[in-house]
């Protein structure tokens, strides 16, 4: 009988897709926001606090801060996984990550709607 070894690794085609999806919204986010920097009549902070004034470039710009933070998070987790063999420290290292993206969320979130 061979016993089967679970290392957590089972996530599978779900987060390829959604690794790939993320990676289609920020392609898309990239192309849209150098259309609309190009528009740009001056550079200076004025011309910014207008660009993200609407809600909808918010909201845009958002999206592309989430897509990127869980783009980030399944290619760091898979890393650690394949590469940090001790479960102590890989689980404290998916803690922190998680942390960081998570704080970094918040972040974005209060410097997008502060405006």
């Amino acid at each position: 009988m061979v016993k089967r070894l679970v290392v957590g690794a089972h996530y599978g085609f779900g987060d390829w897709l959604l690794q790939r999806l993320t990676a289609v919204v920020m392609a898309l986010y990239t192309v849209m926001f150098a259309i609309r920097l190009s528009m740009l009549t001056s550079y200076d902070v004025f011309a910014w606090y207008d660009l993200f004034s609407s809600g909808m470039m918010r909201f845009a710009t958002f999206l592309f801060f989430m897509s990127l933070f869980y783009h980030a998070w399944v290619g760091v987790r898979d890393i650690f996984m394949d590469y940090v063999k001790p479960i102590s420290v890989r689980l404290t290292l998916h803690a922190v990550v998680a942390f960081l993206l998570l704080g970094y969320a918040g972040w974005a979130a209060q410097i997008l709607w502060r405006l």
